[in-house]
């Protein structure tokens, strides 16, 4: 039997919920578009107050990040840290280590879309540093 189409329709604030602890710097949200299945396809909106940095981490099948307001800073292990603004995207590479989050004083939102593989989208590893964002 078909899935009714309604049954995909996603409801702006449905899926709301906190993300889980020691992945960032401070609490942030997390609302659900796609939950990602076994080995497919997720997308999400994440909600970082200011000041707000995940922690390095990568993805095994990459990761698309879509600013969708505010000012976003990323960095790739061993790159610079880059600024990005509302309407601005950046691909990670498969595995890619790298870590994102809000600036200092300004609040952001942001689109991600991942690939899970065996069940995972995400790695997470150590806290990003000072010294790693010079």
């Amino acid at each position: 039997m078909p899935q009714n189409k309604l049954d995909r329709v996603h409801r702006a604030g449905e899926a709301r919920q906190q993300a889980p602890e020691g992945i960032s710097s401070q609490p942030f949200l997390l609302e659900t578009l796609i939950p990602a299945s076994e080995n497919g396809l997720g997308a999400m909106i994440a909600m970082l107050k200011p000041g707000t940095l995940t922690h390095w981490h990568s993805h095994p099948h990459g990761q698309i990040l879509y600013v969708l307001s505010g000012i976003a800073l990323v960095q790739c292990d061993g790159g610079p840290v880059e600024e990005l603004h509302a309407g601005d995207s950046i691909r990670f590479e498969p595995g890619e280590r790298h870590w994102h989050g809000s600036g200092a004083t300004t609040s952001l939102a942001y689109l991600s879309v991942q690939a899970a593989h065996e069940g995972s989208a995400v790695a997470w590893f150590e806290p990003v540093t000072e010294g790693d964002r010079q």
